[in-house]
């Protein structure tokens, strides 16, 4: 009975930090998209678009400040 606890205890710590640690990256990664929006609401809808886009289109985190940045670029291009 004591290694079932045990177990149980242990499984339910993985998952807590597992999920904990995903949560934290998606709020890392939507903070990046939205620092390049400078507090621009239409700016900030958009890059949350890029930001789907890039999930969806399976975009390294490696690249994804790269990648967001070029978004931001084309947007900014697209409204001068």
């Amino acid at each position: 009975m004591d290694y079932f606890i045990v177990a149980i205890t242990t499984v339910a710590g993985l998952y807590f930090h597992w999920w904990l640690y995903v949560r934290i990256r998606r709020w890392m990664e939507r903070d990046l998209a939205l620092s390049m929006a400078a507090g621009d609401p239409a700016m900030q809808r958009y890059m949350l678009e890029r930001l789907a886009e890039a999930k969806a289109s399976g975009v390294r985190r490696g690249q994804l400040d790269e990648w967001l940045h070029q978004a931001a670029c084309e947007y900014l291009q697209r409204r001068s």
